[in-house]
């Protein structure tokens, strides 16, 4: 049992305990399992190289984008330090290969048998978890972002947020997922569980960088914000409750301001609270022009700071960004549908209506996806003679 128990030890160990009589001893009478103990050191120092060479390259990376984005940054600086990353990536592809041939032989029966195996194993277990679905790097056709992971249709069950059970909202948690998972179930679709970081690249494509926002007025003396769409609304809507005198011309046109509010633009919006004569609600101070404010949390991603990125303000994104591996998933068919709930985050300007209009909240989205030449799906039948 000490032999035993000395064998399996670490080879850190080894070394500094065995003296090299024991050691010559334990190799003539167990040439082979100090033989693998030798290779799984030997994978443990190309292990140890490979992570410290990828921590340059990625240190270097971010120094190539830092200087890129330094105001004055000269042709030759940058060039400079592209060689140099370039460098860095080779040093690893170069250990990577020699890890990878390490392993392979200790697999195959090399000497590092154990050492090589256990690591072939795990790669065979990861690869067949993503190759099935269970998660899968997120954001891949952007070239994906390191620590963020997709819980795909097999995944997203078992993954932490969609199990209603730890915390003070469990009773909560436990009926949105048993309604949510009607809908899922009904209709064999099929879940994922996406972050709630998103990097600014995929919400850029989709046009949140640049159209999810709201217009908003300031008030002119205390800086109070609020929406300016809001502010015409209520004023109209109070008009026509409460104002006696209003003719049927004014009455006609306050009601298709209510009408067309959601067209407005911010000239327009701004011409009608002039128009009216709409004031801050808490202190009738007058307000600025409306212009846009972009509802999405911003963030960044790793230390640097040089990857921006948003808390999701829907969760249809991490849906859309894995139609090719779901539609994969589906045997390459259509129609299918796919769900996703989780947390959603929206800084609203004003918000009310108690946990109708909230920053945080949890939300249900589901994507269906047809051919457009052929719509036909097996339950349409049930459906089609309802009158909505």
């Amino acid at each position: 049992m000490l032999l035993h128990s000395l064998f399996i030890s670490t080879s850190s160990t080894i070394s500094k305990t065995l003296t090299p009589y024991k050691t010559l001893t334990l190799a003539l009478l167990f040439p082979r399992r100090l033989s693998s103990m030798a290779a799984a050191a030997g994978e443990d120092a190309l292990r140890r190289a490979l992570a410290e060479k990828r921590t340059a390259a990625d240190a270097q990376a971010e120094a190539v984008r830092a200087i890129k984005a330094r105001a004055g940054a000269s042709e030759a600086e940058v060039d400079a330090a592209v060689e140099a990353l370039k460098a860095l990536r080779v040093e690893a592809g170069a250990t990577a290969k020699r890890l990878a041939a390490a392993a392979a032989a200790g697999s195959n029966g090399g000497g590092g048998d154990w050492a090589g195996s256990r690591e072939a194993f795990r790669q065979a277990v990861v690869n067949t978890l993503e190759r099935r679905l269970f998660y899968i790097p997120s954001f891949k056709i952007y070239r994906g972002v390191a620590g963020l992971y997709d819980y795909g249709p097999r995944g997203a069950p078992l993954s932490p947020t969609s199990l209603p059970f730890g915390d003070s909202s469990s009773y909560i948690k436990f009926f949105n997922y048993t309604i949510f998972n009607h809908f899922v179930l009904e209709e064999n679709m099929l879940e994922v569980d996406c972050p709630c970081v998103t990097p600014e690249v995929v919400l850029k494509a989709s046009g949140h960088v640049d159209k999810f926002t709201d217009l908003m007025v300031k008030d002119e003396k205390t800086g109070t914000c609020y929406r300016a769409d809001h502010l015409l609304k209520d004023f109209c809507k109070e008009k026509l409750e409460k104002d006696p005198k209003l003719s049927p011309e004014q009455a006609a046109e306050l009601k298709h301001v209510l009408a067309v509010l959601d067209d407005l633009s911010a000239d327009e919006l701004g011409a009608k609270i002039k128009e009216y004569g709409i004031t801050a609600p808490d202190t009738k101070n007058p307000l600025s022009e409306p212009y846009p404010f972009n509802l999405m949390f911003q963030t960044s991603i790793g230390p640097s700071g040089l990857s921006p990125g948003y808390m999701r303000p829907e969760t249809a994104q991490g849906i859309f960004v894995n139609f090719k591996d779901l539609y994969y998933y589906n045997g390459n068919k259509l129609p299918f549908a796919a769900a996703q709930i989780g947390q959603a985050f929206r800084n609203e300007i004003s918000p009310r209506q108690g946990l109708l209009r909230v920053r945080e909240f949890t939300l249900a989205e589901i994507e269906h996806f047809v051919d457009p030449e052929d719509k036909s799906h097996p339950n349409l039948g049930m459906l089609v003679t309802w009158n909505f």
